[in-house]
């Protein structure tokens, strides 16, 4: 058994910020389309990841190529003994559980034109915002 989706998103953030990014789970686009994790890196680096748990999710989903036209970097992350062969070529690869991960394969990195740069810059800055007003809001009303 391969894990959740949950538990690879925990690792992942735990992974990324290692590595000097910022993570969001459950980032929209503005195409609509939603990353499972979105990460601002501290050069203000946009990275995307896609969680795929099981083989069937992987191969059934045609939507992840919507993303790249939105972060520098992409990434499938995927549990540590799920079969990575399955993982579409010319992608990054993190493998994670949820107590950590590593990058099993970098993601080349894209250049964003300088306008969506800011747009998705300033989108994850308001969502991160956000969160952490209701966070806030939560924590005050117990």
């Amino acid at each position: 058994m391969y894990g959740t989706a949950t538990d690879v998103a925990r690792g992942v953030s735990r992974v990324l910020m290692q590595e000097g990014f910022s993570p969001i789970l459950e980032f929209t686009l503005a195409n609509g389309r939603r990353l499972d994790v979105a990460a601002l890196g501290p050069d203000g680096t946009m990275l995307g990841v896609e969680i795929k748990v099981s083989v069937a999710d992987l191969r059934g989903d045609q939507k992840w190529p919507e993303y790249l036209e939105f972060c520098e970097l992409f990434y499938f992350a995927i549990p540590p003994d799920f079969p990575d062969h399955h993982v579409p070529d010319g992608t990054g690869l993190i493998a994670a559980d949820r107590y950590g991960g590593a990058i099993v394969r970098p993601s080349a990195r894209t250049v964003l034109h300088a306008s969506r740069r800011k747009a998705v810059t300033l989108s994850f800055a308001k969502v991160a915002a956000e969160r952490l007003a209701s966070v806030i809001e939560l924590a005050a009303a117990t």
